[in-house]
């Protein structure tokens, strides 16, 4: 436990945003997943309103630093090709 006051804020900061980016990072990961169902599912229309989530949450999450840039863009690649082999 934490000695001085502003350590103990401090671990308590850390908690706190430990706990949104997994909230953050969980979400990422159910959009994609969204997607990739409706790929699997063959419904166009779907996997396309499903892609437009999907990179917005792959983009908000690289604006927050979740992602790296790099990541993000990689990711967004890959959602790219799967819904054009559609």
């Amino acid at each position: 436990m934490a000695n001085i006051k502003s350590s103990a804020k401090r671990d308590e900061k850390s908690k706190e945003l430990r706990a949104k980016n997994r909230a953050d990072k969980t979400e990422l990961k159910t959009m994609i997943k969204k997607f990739d169902a409706a790929v699997a599912e063959g419904n166009k229309e779907k996997a396309a309103d499903a892609y437009k989530v999907a990179v917005k949450t792959v983009d908000r999450a690289a604006g927050k630093g979740l992602l790296h840039k790099n990541n993000a863009a990689h990711k967004k690649s890959t959602l790219t090709v799967k819904l054009n082999e559609m």
